[in-house]
């Protein structure tokens, strides 16, 4: 039975934008599997007790602002702050997510947002910008949306969240691979040998 790498996240962290472009790459070499496990990263850092430090501290957040170009670079990707970010429904976004996942098409949901967000950004605060997103990528888009408006994605989101806090989750990305929780991009060498270890 392949290993399985819980991979919990916001799309608001960019940092997990970087981690899901390497991870399936990861996964692929160990023929693991990823479960995509959407989080309300604010929710989940209330109920641990942690902050959101790179906003509250300027000079932490412009240093991130560095780093996450180096590490771009590292992985050859495209890297852009988005302009948006703040009217994007992140919330919206994790639901979605749910939604996708249900249909077996997580994966191709989250290449196709989250370089919406952090790759080359588009204005995903409008409904029509996000539904094209969505449509590209071969889902119907407003349809999924109008799903992910329903309570019961609304409750598994926030269930989830609850759930990731209970498993020692505190921020965005976190794997966990057999019970052992890796944090950060810059943490998937650790997660690779776990991988290696338990096939």
């Amino acid at each position: 039975m392949p290993a399985t790498i819980d991979f919990y996240f916001d799309f608001i962290s960019p940092y997990s934008y970087l981690a899901s472009v390497v991870l399936p790459r990861v996964a692929a070499e160990r023929s693991a599997v990823i479960r995509y496990r959407p989080v309300g990263l604010l929710d989940l850092m209330q109920i641990v007790g942690n902050r959101p430090t790179t906003i509250e501290c300027r000079s932490k957040g412009s240093y991130a602002m560095v780093d996450l170009q180096r590490w771009a670079k590292r992985y050859q990707v495209d890297f852009a702050p988005s302009p948006f970010w703040q009217g994007i429904d992140f919330a919206e976004l994790g639901r979605g997510l749910l939604v996708a996942e249900d249909e077996g098409r997580a994966a191709r949901y989250v290449d196709a947002v989250y370089p919406a967000v952090y790759g080359r950004p588009i204005d995903l605060s409008q409904r029509a910008e996000l539904v094209a997103v969505l449509d590209r990528a071969g889902f119907d888009g407003a349809e999924l949306l109008r799903r992910a408006g329903a309570a019961d994605y609304v409750a598994r989101l926030a269930q989830g969240t609850a759930e990731a806090a209970e498993r020692g989750v505190f921020g965005s990305p976190t794997m966990i691979v057999d019970g052992e929780m890796f944090f950060g991009n810059d943490r998937l060498d650790f997660l690779s040998e776990a991988l290696r270890s338990a096939a």
